[in-house]
């Protein structure tokens, strides 16, 4: 899945763990994950190369087919 820029919506370059940056903006961006139901940030597990999501106010275990993410500016 490709990241775009939420400013100029050129594509993000990945950096490292959930930080993307963008050339056209010179911006940091962290990926943050959010639960579709209550759209709050998800807590990601990460374990011998399976990734899951939990909700921790009450949705419980979320399929990453089913989160939505956003990319938020670092300082």
């Amino acid at each position: 899945m490709e990241a775009y820029c939420p400013h100029c919506h050129q594509a993000l370059l990945w950096q490292q763990g959930n930080l993307y940056h963008c050339e056209a903006c010179h911006k940091t961006y962290q990926q943050v994950a959010l639960c579709p139901d209550c759209n709050k940030p998800l807590e990601k597990m990460q374990a011998c190369g399976a990734v899951d999501y939990f909700c921790q106010h009450g949705h419980g275990l979320i399929s990453k087919k089913r989160i939505s993410l956003r990319y938020t500016e670092q300082a």
